[in-house]
């Protein structure tokens, strides 16, 4: 890691001010006086009832101390512009830049070391909110924790639901039992706490770097990097010199102690249920960072567009390559909104019978989420919920055309699921099959564009 003297452009602060200018029509700012009391979630959900899901600023959050900006992620075609492509091509985009691993570049400073805390440590002073009334209390929901190996040096990155356990302590969940869980388990058998830094906002690639698929031993920075098209600038933390970005918001410093538990949860998760299921672990924090004009960056909990794309994305752009590159044959994949994490479409133009069968157990067992796969023909818009039932009503028998496997592990946070996590799968067959009779009903294009000047003038 080189050393260079000044942090770059990979601050949220120059993020919002240009994506404000060019798209205006697509920030909502809120200068009415709000409460930190669910009021920024309540406003997310009306926006979306109605079909909108802008980014939205809060300028005013009554004892907040600074502004809010939530829903970030909620528009795939906002995410798109992140990555400088229009929705349809965010797989391959992503795929492609996270392939291009950089390693970090290290800095002597950045605007997160404007205001550093040892001493007097208090995390009352942190802007947190309360997104629903079923929550515990106020959380972190942007909570990016970092730890390194402790004989690698190789970092993970992860996002963890967090709250306040007391002014110098955050109660956390390590529930997905991912990397940072494997990095704890050698930190039990050494008998030592675990060093980590917890990152509470930063620009929107970093975020996206958070929420990447790797194998253990890859370092998401180096994914960052690779979303940026250039090093991710860091800075070392005070105590245990911990790479974070240079032009983050919020660090918080300190060790997960392995032999502590505390009360954690519930708290709404992406299954739109409130969930205490918890590993209930334990940051003791010692170091606080912050911007002078630091802004919290939210993520809207819950099985909310930004939540469920922040979330999806990732894992998406990794299936949809590994699809690809197995089975030429599928055209189309999409995970709904509506099946949050559990549901998966797969449109298929079939070689040969079966095909479609070995596509959804491909899903099935890449993706450890995943409980359901529906497959369809090419010409079914998997992106819309009502054709794919569509194709549900009408191609599918339920005897020849679902495959179920049980007894396999899901995800911890499926209230359906069994107390050890282990959940059925299940592939639905929905594309027309050798022996369909039938015929889709069409509407001739030139009859489509009469229609489309019909109503036109009468709008007029």
């Amino acid at each position: 890691m080189t050393l260079s003297h000044s942090p770059g452009h990979q601050d949220f602060h120059q993020f919002l001010r240009s994506y404000r200018e060019s798209h205006p029509d697509d920030v909502l700012t809120v200068q009415e006086e709000v409460s930190t009391d669910q009021d920024a979630t309540a406003v997310v959900w009306e926006l979306a009832a109605q079909g909108r899901h802008p980014l939205v600023v809060f300028e005013q959050v009554r004892d907040l101390g600074a502004t809010l900006v939530t829903n970030m992620f909620a528009s795939r075609q906002r995410v798109g512009r992140m990555l400088g492509v229009d929705a349809a091509r965010i797989h391959e985009e992503y795929q492609a830049r996270t392939r291009q691993l950089m390693p970090p570049r290290l800095v002597s400073t950045g605007p997160v070391l404007d205001s550093v805390e040892q001493s007097r440590i208090d995390l009352g002073t942190l802007p947190i909110i309360k997104h629903f009334a079923t929550d515990r209390g106020p959380y972190i929901t942007n909570a990016i924790i970092i730890a390194e190996h402790p004989d690698t040096g190789v970092g993970n990155m992860s996002y963890h639901r967090s709250m306040l356990h007391s002014p110098t302590e955050i109660a956390t969940s390590l529930h997905s039992r991912g990397h940072l869980w494997r990095l704890l388990q050698i930190a039990i058998e050494r008998r030592q706490p675990m060093p980590v830094a917890m990152v509470i906002g930063a620009h929107p690639l970093f975020m996206l770097a958070g929420a990447a698929r790797l194998p253990f031993g890859v370092d998401e920075r180096h994914v960052a990097g690779g979303l940026f098209g250039e090093p991710l600038e860091v800075v070392r933390t005070p105590k245990y010199g911990i790479a974070v970005p240079a032009s983050a918001e919020f660090v918080l410093e300190g060790v997960i102690d392995p032999d502590a538990r505390v009360e954690e949860g519930p708290f709404g998760e992406f299954t739109g249920y409130s969930s205490d299921r918890s590993t209930n672990n334990l940051l003791r924090v010692e170091s606080i960072l912050r911007r002078r004009d630091a802004i919290l960056v939210d993520v809207v909990g819950g099985n909310s567009a930004e939540h469920l794309n922040l979330g999806r994305i990732p894992r998406e752009s990794e299936m949809v390559e590994k699809l690809r590159e197995r089975f030429p044959s599928v055209t189309a994949v999409h995970y709904p909104s509506s099946g949050t994490h559990f549901h998966a479409y797969v449109a298929v133009k079939q070689m040969r019978p079966g095909e479609a069968r070995q596509v959804m157990l491909g899903l099935l067992g890449w993706d450890p989420y995943l409980k359901t796969v529906i497959a369809v023909d090419a010409d079914v818009d998997v992106t819309r919920d009502e054709e794919v039932l569509w194709a549900v009503a009408t191609h599918l028998q339920p005897h020849l055309d679902v495959v179920i496997i049980d007894g396999l592990p899901g995800s911890a946070l499926d209230p359906s699921a069994s107390g050890a996590g282990t959940t059925s799968r299940m592939g639905l067959d929905a594309t027309r099959g050798p022996n369909f009779d039938g015929v889709r009903a069409e509407i001739g294009s030139d009859a489509i564009a009469r229609a489309a000047q019909i109503l036109a003038r009468v709008r007029a």
